[in-house]
């Protein structure tokens, strides 16, 4: 018998919710991660190579946001917040431990190789959408946007269709 604790995920999507509303309500804006990632980049590049940084159409539109440091940007605290609370979580919960999830067909290193090559194309599908999942779906469809109701429907769509080829490697 497990006897981890979790919390219910109806209770879970719910605070979920009123914390997109006050992030709405305050900021002006939704919930996202990868605009924290995007300023540590545009802040290293523009500190390692100004001429490159601005002579970028990409690293110019972000250069003057923050004033050059990604402490300036919220969204930096939003996933240094995001960490910290999966730590404690997993730390009350008694679940605080470095396991590797996989199935016995499939060996470490496919395993990690995977992971990594799906995190790359994550990342750079969310720089091609101007956002990651967080942002474009569960923001956009927090305000109804019809963008965030396609992107859900996409996530959701292509996670299916992937999963009849990699079910495979996990049965």
């Amino acid at each position: 018998m497990n006897n981890t604790k979790y919390m219910n995920p109806y209770l879970a999507g719910f605070f979920l919710g009123l914390l997109l509303l006050v992030t709405i309500f305050i900021t002006g804006r939704g919930l996202g991660a990868s605009g924290a990632f995007k300023s540590a980049i545009v802040a290293a590049v523009e500190t390692a190579a100004p001429v490159h940084a601005s002579d970028t159409k990409y690293y110019v539109e972000y250069m003057g946001e923050h004033d050059g440091s990604p402490l300036k940007n919220w969204l930096v605290f939003e996933v240094i917040g995001v960490i910290a609370g999966a730590f404690i979580s997993g730390l009350v919960s008694n679940r605080l431990k470095f396991t590797l999830d996989k199935s016995g067909r499939t060996t470490t290193k496919v395993r990690i190789i995977g992971a990594l090559l799906g995190g790359l194309l994550f990342g750079f599908g969310s720089q091609l959408a101007r956002g990651c999942t967080s942002g474009a779906a569960l923001s956009g469809m927090a305000v109804l946007s019809a963008g965030g109701i396609i992107t859900m429907l996409a996530i959701f769509g292509g996670a299916y269709m992937f999963a009849y080829f990699f079910r495979k490697l996990w049965i």
